[in-house]
């Protein structure tokens, strides 16, 4: 048993490996970063806050949370998952409420507990914390690229999709798919 596990989960990881590495192994990579800050200069950036309500449940350590997002395919996949990280779900049918792992240090300034109780599946409500996230949408006319995520993996993102960074840390830049970015933040201040 613990044989065809361990082959299942080698599989599984070559599936997703060769998932991530297919339509985009030829992308440009790009310094998001630099990017996000050029776009800034030029006064193409905005606020947003992250206003839908999202379903956590705790990792288990080691885990690997892959990222999936409907009708694009993998997105990315998290380092394994540290004692006190989060798995949280978005509700966005049009994304496939797609999964990610939120680090233990992060989660509380992200989200608040609701008064709902979690469910006998470990998953429970939470409420965003509504902090402003700097936001750059990616026009039309750039071509899709990668870049290095804050956690260490690549990321593609498209246009159309959101580059999203936090205030006083620039290097957590992050891609949010345009679907998932529509369904889950509100602009505060467009660009």
């Amino acid at each position: 048993m613990l044989k065809t596990t361990r082959l299942s989960l080698i599989a599984t990881t070559v599936f997703v490996l060769a998932t991530l590495a297919g339509p985009m192994a030829h992308a440009e990579n790009v310094d998001a970063v630099a990017m996000f800050n050029q776009a800034k200069a030029e006064r193409h950036t905005g606020f947003a806050r992250k206003t839908r309500p999202v379903d956590a449940r705790p990792s288990v350590p080691g885990e690997v949370v892959v990222t999936t997002i409907k009708g694009e395919g993998v997105e990315t996949l998290s380092k394994p998952a540290e004692a006190g990280d989060m798995v949280v779900r978005n509700r966005c049918p049009e994304t496939g409420d797609e999964e990610y792992l939120v680090k233990a240090a992060k989660f509380p300034a992200r989200y608040a507990t609701s008064d709902k109780p979690a469910g006998s599946d470990g998953w429970q409500e939470f409420l965003p914390q509504g902090k402003e996230m700097n936001f750059y949408i990616i026009p039309e006319s750039q071509q899709a690229f990668e870049f290095e995520a804050p956690w260490g993996e690549q990321m593609v993102a498209r246009p159309g999709d959101a580059l999203l960074q936090t205030p006083g840390d620039e290097k957590d830049t992050y891609r949010v798919a345009a679907a998932s970015f529509a369904c889950t933040y509100d602009i505060v201040k467009a660009p």
